[in-house]
């Protein structure tokens, strides 16, 4: 069997700059300080101070509460499946298929390369240990990327609904006994 991660993706356009700064997480805070210097620039224009969300009123977002997990897969019909399970557990609340990927990789001394599809997968911070667990016991591979990058900003309401669907699980998982 293979590793499975996938430290050569080729995409292009949108798709290919979203996944430079996912695995360069070192810009990330470069790249969010000039994502909102349009807005900042308008502000200081109007004369009136950035917007930010009231932690007082309960729906800020907390950074790093929600993760996107990357897991590779050796073809559609397999993701699917993880896929749909993952959400069905309520392990995550949204996985999106990414098809025909190429991954390059080192396996057992040989150099690799493989048609593969990516799942993104957004769930709590909190789940991915299980998240991990279950990918691990249903995936083909002897090792199964499974990787997940914290999320720092997004847009409020979606982040709130993935805390809201994978929220059972979490309560359950941090329960007492």
């Amino acid at each position: 069997m293979r590793w499975g991660r996938a430290p050569t993706i080729l995409l292009s356009g949108g798709a290919a700059l979203l996944f430079s700064l996912l695995w360069m997480p070192a810009l990330l805070p470069v790249v969010s300080r000039l994502l909102l210097l349009p807005r900042a620039l308008l502000s200081m224009a109007s004369g009136s101070p950035p917007s930010q969300p009231s932690p007082a009123s309960g729906s800020a977002y907390v950074p790093g509460s929600v993760s996107a997990a990357f897991v590779t897969c050796p073809n559609e019909k397999v993701a699917k499946e993880i896929a749909r399970a993952v959400v069905e557990k309520r392990l995550a609340a949204c996985v999106n298929l990414i098809p025909q990927i190429t991954s390059i990789y080192e396996w057992k001394g040989k150099i690799e390369e493989d048609s593969e599809v990516l799942m993104m997968i957004k769930t709590q911070s909190s789940l991915v240990p299980a998240l991990t667990d279950f990918v691990r016991s249903v995936h083909p591979y002897e090792v199964a990327e499974v990787i997940a990058l914290p999320v720092e900003q997004g847009n409020s309401p979606y982040l709130h609904w993935v805390r809201q669907v994978t929220e059972s699980v979490s309560d359950s998982s941090t329960a007492l006994p």
